[in-house]
């Protein structure tokens, strides 16, 4: 009896913790080689936001967000700085961290779409929360299914079919037999590039292309029905993200598969998806939808629609890529091979971390620590911070 309530009360000391302040922490954090997608010039770094939520027990939950602007976001850090210091942080101080669903259900009510700064915020909950039981999200999220889950690697456009496959090569080398070619500037040069790719890894690959919403309906039909001999494992987001009529008669015309990727950022959108059959599959990202909180619930709503699930991810530090290992970790049915870990594949030349996490031949461990099952190195933060 007295270890039972040995038992009680240390849970109780657990539960009793209060949020003392929400922190952020904007950083630059470095390509190694500046990315280049469809939509504008070649990116030299990653607009970073980490997220540190203080409680009175000296844990720390920390979840991280980016400033990914394309088509569908406008996101900058000082906006999402404000919308997390000036009305997030007023409604969580003095609350249990263990409250996720309450305080995110209200967060959403009171900034509605604010799924960027919601996504830090949320993951550094459950960070916390995972850190005070001593348990990795998996175990918050309902126990571990899986040890390691397979990546995808993306090609940055390179300018030249040689470039390409030199970036490819490296990918194939290191055990990565997903790749992800970024369409959209050029047809020709398209074409070129994927013919190339199969020339070379013939059926050991399998092949996505990744427009980026930047083509029209009538180029988009004609570059993938070129591409289909080719064969193409899916086409992520071919058109505008406003065009999902155009989404669902392009999946009626071809034969390779269309996943939505920018046109989802709610639940909503995603119904609408559902609903006119404008996709076969759906791809999440940590900061686009929302982190932890509200990812599950896409994930739900996909294997109830019997789409396809691929865990995704803007370029990001190994703390976001944590949070997609840890969902991943949790789900008991199939998943795509995700592009989740495109930042610490290779792409950026710096992390943020004590214990980075590294892909093994083409695969992600699912982190085993407490929380998201890393540790920030503070070192590195003060290096690539730019409030300072």
């Amino acid at each position: 009896m007295n270890d039972m309530n040995e038992i009680a009360a240390s849970a109780a000391d657990r539960t009793a913790v209060r949020i003392t302040a929400v922190e952020c922490i904007p950083l630059n954090v470095p390509f190694k080689v500046p990315f280049k997608i469809s939509t504008g010039a070649a990116r030299p770094v990653v607009e970073t936001l980490i997220v540190k939520v203080h409680t009175d027990q000296g844990v720390t939950g920390v979840g991280e967000t980016q400033a990914w602007r394309r088509q569908g976001s406008a996101e900058t850090l000082e906006g999402q700085i404000n919308v997390i210091k000036n009305h997030f942080e007023p409604q969580m101080i003095g609350r249990s961290p263990f409250d996720v669903n309450a305080i995110m259900h209200g967060l959403n009510e009171s900034m509605y779409h604010s799924h960027y700064s919601q996504a830090a915020v949320g993951d550094a909950l459950y960070d916390a929360v995972g850190k005070l039981l001593g348990v990795p999200v998996y175990q918050i999220l309902g126990g571990k299914t899986r040890d390691k889950v397979r990546v995808a690697a993306v090609l940055s456009m390179k300018g030249t079919v040689e470039s390409l496959l030199e970036s490819a090569d490296e990918f194939f080398e290191q055990g990565f037999r997903h790749l992800v070619l970024k369409i959209g500037v050029d047809p020709r040069e398209d074409l070129r590039n994927a013919e190339a790719l199969r020339k070379r890894f013939g059926d050991e690959i399998a092949l996505r292309v990744d427009a980026n919403a930047a083509l029209d309906y009538d180029d988009a039909l004609s570059l993938l029905t070129k591409l289909e001999p080719f064969d193409i494992e899916t086409a992520e987001q071919p058109l505008n993200i406003w065009n999902v009529d155009g989404m669902a008669d392009l999946a009626q015309k071809l034969r390779m598969p269309l996943m939505a990727d920018e046109c989802v950022a709610t639940d909503h959108a995603l119904m609408e998806i559902i609903a006119k059959r404008a996709a076969s599959s759906a791809q999440t990202k940590v900061a686009k939808n929302g982190g932890i909180y509200h990812i599950r619930r896409l994930w739900h709503m996909l294997s109830a629609a019997g789409m396809g699930i691929n865990p995704g991810n803007h370029p990001a530090t190994s703390v976001a890529t944590a949070s997609v290992a840890q969902m991943c970790g949790s789900w008991p049915g199939p998943l795509m091979t995700g592009v989740f870990a495109v930042g610490i594949s290779g792409a950026l030349a710096e992390d943020i971390v004590e214990n980075p996490i590294r892909h093994e031949n083409g695969e992600i461990p699912i982190p085993d620590g407490p929380g998201l099952g890393i540790t920030l190195d503070e070192d590195a933060l003060q290096k690539l911070r730019i409030d300072t």
